[in-house]
């Protein structure tokens, strides 16, 4: 066997070659002369064209005005008082809320036992009355 008669095991793949033209020749359908025809055309965008492509303002009436509340539960709040106390500052170093997070509001889920003083914080009523309950205050 000489280097010359080494074949290839498989056959090498035809590449298709796209936008030939068809059985009508020459101008490959894209019609007669123009931008149209010529390659990489591009046409400016007409005017609804451009509508469509900003964004539409949908529900912007609706989009509440003021930042919602983070929520914290009684039940959370049961092991985080210092001397009997809970205040924004102490949430903010167990991670309860974010610094930058401006609204806190204190939500009656689960049970608490102790008795805590919860201050500069808004709680709902049934927090209030189960913080109360337990033989704590809401100032």
């Amino acid at each position: 066997m000489q280097l010359n008669e080494l074949k290839p095991k498989h056959g090498r793949e035809k590449e298709l070659r796209v936008g030939r033209g068809g059985k009508r020749g020459t101008t490959s359908g894209r019609g007669q002369k123009g931008q149209k025809a010529r390659s990489g055309h591009r046409l400016p965008r007409t005017e609804r064209e451009m509508i469509m492509k900003f964004p539409k303002a949908r529900g912007i009436a609706n989009k509440p005005l003021s930042e919602k509340a983070v929520v914290v539960s009684i039940g959370a709040l049961a092991g985080l008082a210092k001397d009997g106390k809970v205040t924004r500052a102490i949430l903010m170093e167990k991670g309860l809320i974010a610094a930058k997070s401006s609204k806190v509001k204190v939500l009656g889920g689960g049970k608490i036992q102790s008795a805590i003083i919860l201050e500069g914080i808004p709680a709902s009523a049934s927090a209030k009355k189960a913080i109360e309950a337990a033989g704590g205050k809401v100032e």
